[in-house]
This record gives structure tokens, sequence and C-alpha cells, in this order.
């Protein structure tokens, strides 16, 4: 983790208050049509809060609009029960709606607007443990890398293992690649290649060049530290 300006953390909690009310207010039209929408698909509960492991290991209920059918949890794995999802369910994911709530979390201070996904409570040995650890140095965020990889390129692996032999590594090793490049451009460029990835998936245009630099960020990065232990 690459030593940053001792201002950052400063400005970064002030930007995401601020801009987490500005949000709030804003997409407020958008909760509406969330909450009319999930109610009318599948009568129930609005929200889903699920226990995650944020900054310094601590737990925290993270909030999101409902997008699939009640019904048993779905065991401990990566990739959940795809048919569970209803079709609004579906347009809010494709449309990040289904994450508005964490505008929430990141008011109260358990996340941040960009940083690395936030942990499983049981999956912490595999997203947090050896080398990974470092990772719950910094609050986790609702984009960041891992996120953005995920979204464009991980939510079209819809089979558990394939998910962990394709995805899984690359998107943990971009919440490392995360740690050496935060900082306040960075985090702009994230919220920005958000916006343009969320774009994209709406028009069905992957976008591939954003795709193509995080891999090539992650080679970069484990090939710097294959170097660095020579």
């Amino acid at each position: 983790m690459r030593k940053q300006n001792k201002w950052y953390p400063v400005v970064k909690r002030i930007f995401d208050i601020f801009c987490s009310i500005v949000g709030i207010a804003f997409s407020s039209p958008l909760w509406m049509v969330a909450m009319v929408g999930i109610e009318l698909s599948d009568p129930g509960p609005i929200f889903y809060m699920a226990n995650r492991v944020g900054k310094e290991n601590k737990q925290f209920r993270m909030y999101k609009f409902r997008s699939m059918r009640q019904g048993k949890a779905n065991e401990a794995v990566f990739r959940g029960d795809e048919n569970r999802i209803f079709p609004f369910g579906k347009f809010m994911r494709a449309s990040k709606i289904d994450e508005l709530p964490q505008l929430i979390n990141i008011l109260e201070g358990s996340m941040s607007f960009v940083g690395p996904r936030p942990a499983a409570v049981d999956q912490l040995d595999i997203t947090r443990g050896g080398k990974y650890a470092k990772v719950g140095r910094v609050p986790a965020g609702l984009t960041g890398p891992s996120a953005l990889f995920d979204y464009i390129f991980g939510d079209g692996i819809k089979e558990a293992r394939e998910y962990e032999t394709s995805v899984l590594p690359i998107r943990l090793e971009l919440d490392l690649v995360y740690l050496d490049k935060a900082g306040l451009l960075f985090d702009l460029k994230m919220i920005w290649w958000t916006i343009l990835c969320v774009m994209g998936e709406i028009m069905h245009k992957k976008p591939k060049r954003i795709l193509e630099k995080m891999v090539s960020w992650v080679t970069e990065y484990t090939h710097n530290k294959s170097v660095s232990r020579k």
C-alpha cells in the first residue's frame, strides 16, 4: 500500500458525506420507482440487508433494494441463484439502481464511494485472508476496480465454479491494485468509469477498453511484486 497524502482520508470522507446527501436527494424519484417496482414484482420486503465486512474487518449491514424473489437463503457461494431474480430486479441490477440504498451506508461511514468490495462474512478467509488482509485497512466501496470488473465481466459468468476460477482471482488482485493506486484523482476516475460502464450496460455495449485496462493493472501489479521479491 503506497504512502498517501495525509489529507486524502479527510477529503475523501467530506466528499462521501456531501455526495451521499446530494445523491440521496436527487435519486429519490428512483427510490420510489424501485419501491413500487419491487412491490408489484414480488410483494414483501423492499430492502435486502446483508452482513458485510468493511474497514478494520468490522461488520456492518449493507443495504440494497431487493431484486430476488423471497425464498430460502442461498448457500454461501460467489454466484447466487440467478433464477430467483425477477425481471424488474434484473433491470435494477443492470442499471445499478439496486445499490442506491448503499448511499445510506456511505453517509453513516460504513462504506465509501470508492474502495475494495465489501466482504461477505462467510467468505472472509478468501477475500481478506493471507496477502489480502491489508485490504481491510481501508473502507469498503460502492464502486472500484474489483466492483467494475465484476459488473462488466463477472456478472456474465453464471456458474459458481467458473466464476471462482476465471473471475475471483482477478477481482481479488484488483482490490490490491486499488490500495496501490488509491488517491483523490483515482477515486474520481473510478466514479467516471462507473458511469460509463452503467451507460454501456444499458446500451448493451461492453466497455472493452476499461476491462482491458483493469486486466493490465493486475498484470503490471503482479509483475512489479514479483520483481521486488527477487
